[in-house]
């Protein structure tokens, strides 16, 4: 029985949105990369509030309202750092070290593990800081006390995903990777939490 393929404006609804996706992401690469980080970073940041609210209620202790404004940093910066840093990042990666290179697969990792993700914390911490609208003491101070204790916990979780998307998923699809497992990646950290 031969296979009949369906015109798209028949497809199901899920099929459609993947098409348009795939052709915004031909078509404009770095903006799709962009807008597609906002939304799902701000949606990770609105799952940890939730999580973290749920887990209050939970315990008896006082829920406080969402903070609308969490979710429009996350999304400022999966807009204008995370889509465009990552996409260059992995274009960079290709062309340094392609798939016929020698110990490809280790070395792209101990490039991301090593090079990109301690640049991109402290990328990510500094970002946080101005659109919060706090000073550079504040900086400073979270620097110390919290980006060391970041970035092993980074290594420790991200390293197995990582390894998977730059070594096996196609270079166009890098960033959604990673922002798929960043989005539970937010709500891992909400469960955490104390």
């Amino acid at each position: 029985m031969p296979v009949q393929s369906l015109p798209v404006r028949e497809a199901s609804l899920q099929l459609r949105l993947l098409h348009q996706y795939l052709f915004l992401l031909k078509r404009y690469p770095i903006l799709t990369k962009s807008v597609t980080s906002a939304v799902i970073s701000a949606l990770g940041n609105i799952l940890s509030q939730y999580l973290e609210s749920r887990k209050k209620a939970k315990n008896g202790a006082a829920v406080s309202r969402m903070d609308a404004a969490g979710p429009a940093r996350y999304g400022i910066y999966g807009l204008l750092i995370t889509g465009p840093v990552s996409h260059f990042f992995y274009q960079l990666m290709e062309a340094w070290i392609p798939s016929t290179d020698p110990y490809c697969l280790l070395k792209r990792l101990m490039l991301d593990r090593l090079v990109f993700a301690p640049g991109f914390l402290l990328i990510f911490f500094f970002a946080m800081n101005i659109l919060e609208a706090k000073g550079w003491e504040d900086f400073e101070k979270k620097m110390r006390r919290t980006y060391w204790t970041a970035l092993k916990m980074n290594w420790r979780v991200w390293t197995p995903f990582q390894f998977v998307n730059v070594n096996f998923v196609p270079v166009q699809f890098r960033v959604l990777f990673a922002n798929v497992v960043a989005f539970f990646w937010y709500a891992y950290l909400a469960s955490v939490r104390k």
